[in-house]
């Protein structure tokens, strides 16, 4: 009788234990275009209620069983609707948190469980109400308004830039991988994605956006959206690759998957909220008056050209990048990453090299580094709409008037190439592309740098 007492006793403890208080031990802030999120970081799960209370503006979260040891003093309230953060004991074991805010928010709050990074969170989105087009432009972490655009529909044809959305990957509490001197994927990709900008909106023609314009974290499906919104003809994610063994090394780029581009057409076709605008721009495609199976095939048809043209500007950007490190695999590779499927916007990851391999590491975190993989990436996507302006735009029209000076270029032979398939590829005859490189046949071997005779570049001073 005794043992039973004391085994009851036993069990009684470690139940008490299992139901301890889970601690809010740290808080995280921060601030994106549109909205404001907070992270409560807690040492194990937590059930919460929410409400929203006004004159003045608060949010309420209760949680079941907590207790608050985190310190707030150094969060960077200025730029975001919450003025202050307060905590109290609430009906003795649970936790009332108060936010102070400046003006009225839509918010939404979700758990998340452990991952490799954190532990137990909980997740407070409080969406803006009005335009921020206030929020200064000095404010960093936090992020300045996306840029204004011109739309596919400007009234002179032929006077509009190429766009190209670029995606620095990760953001937020979402630090990506974790490399050597603890650098982060998301610090790394998003410098790059900067200096990218810098060179494309320096280039006759062309404009960039930065989907992800500081530290914060943006959903998978929201940043195709946002490249979208500004009828982006190209959209780069750039991200910085990790691996389990350190050796691994190479820059790689991807496009979206057969199999990815056949499940997202079921996923887009089954959507019938969103299907009246599954392919835009200008002289696009709208699905919401067609019939099931003709909406089928518009769709099918729209993700095999983009795919297609997806392949295509990645195998040039690779190349590219292959001419300043190391390539994991000299074919663009195909996979089901989320942002790459966007039925109407060609779209490519690309991997900038292992951030897991020290010596990769070292050499990604340096400007010098970054500026030289955005200069590639640059000549890659620059050849390529040299080749296949789209129509409407600048560009097009100085190729019909014939107002694009002719330069030269390089291609780095890779396996599988033959001449006349680069030859095709870049639009020159067999024959001067042996005259160009003093070949007396066609054979060509891997790693060989062959000139392009006859490549598309744009006159600077052109009128």
């Amino acid at each position: 009788m005794k043992y039973a007492a004391a085994l009851l006793a036993g069990a009684s403890m470690l139940l008490s234990g299992v139901v301890q208080a889970a601690e809010i031990n740290n808080v995280r802030l921060w601030r994106a275009p549109d909205n404001t999120r907070l992270v409560f970081d807690l040492t194990g799960p937590a059930d919460h209620t929410l409400f929203t209370l006004a004159s003045p503006e608060r949010i309420v979260i209760d949680i079941s069983g907590a207790t608050f040891s985190a310190s707030t003093g150094g969060l960077a309230l200025d730029n975001t609707p919450v003025t202050g953060l307060r905590s109290a004991p609430r009906d003795g074991s649970d936790l009332r948190v108060v936010l102070d805010l400046s003006r009225e928010v839509t918010p939404k709050s979700f758990s998340l469980p452990p991952n490799q990074q954190y532990g137990h969170r909980l997740v407070i989105d409080l969406y803006d109400q009005a335009p921020t087009s206030a929020l200064p432009a000095h404010a960093e972490p936090s992020a300045t308004p996306l840029p204004q655009t011109p739309t596919r529909s400007v009234a002179e044809a032929g006077q509009r830039d190429v766009i190209i959305a670029l995606d620095a990957g990760h953001g937020g509490e979402d630090p990506g991988a974790i490399g050597h001197n603890k650098a982060l994927e998301k610090d790394v990709v998003l410098a790059i994605a900067r200096e990218l900008k810098k060179l494309i909106d320096a280039e006759p023609g062309f404009k960039a956006v930065l989907v992800r314009t500081g530290d914060y974290f943006i959903p998978l499906r929201k940043r195709t959206e946002i490249a979208r919104k500004h009828n982006a003809d190209l959209f780069v994610s750039i991200h910085a690759d990790a691996f389990t063994r350190s050796s691994a090394f190479g820059a790689s780029v991807y496009a979206l998957s057969d199999r990815g581009a056949t499940s997202e057409t079921a996923r887009l076709l089954a959507d019938r909220e969103n299907r009246s605008d599954l392919i835009g721009g200008v002289g696009g495609v709208s699905l919401d008056n067609k019939d099931q199976i003709l909406a089928s095939v518009l769709l099918d048809l729209s993700m095999t050209a983009t795919l297609s043209a997806s392949l295509d500007v990645g195998q040039q950007v690779l190349s590219s990048i292959g001419n300043i490190t190391p390539l994991h695999k000299r074919r663009v590779e195909q996979a089901g990453f989320m942002v790459l499927k966007s039925p109407d916007i060609p779209s490519i990851l690309v991997e900038t090299g292992f951030i897991s391999n020290p010596g990769e590491s070292r050499k990604l975190v340096t400007r010098s580094h970054q500026q030289a993989l955005a200069r590639a990436m640059l000549t890659g996507i620059r050849g390529y709409f040299h080749r296949n302006p789209p129509p409407g735009t600048q560009l097009a029209a100085l190729k019909s008037s014939g107002k694009l000076a002719q330069g030269a270029r390089e291609h780095t032979v890779q396996r599988g190439d033959t001449l006349s398939m680069i030859a095709t590829r870049y639009e020159v005859s067999l024959a001067s592309l042996r005259q160009a490189n003093s070949l007396r046949n066609d054979q060509i071997r891997v790693g060989q740098v062959l000139k392009v005779p006859a490549a598309s570049m744009l006159v600077k001073n052109d009128p």
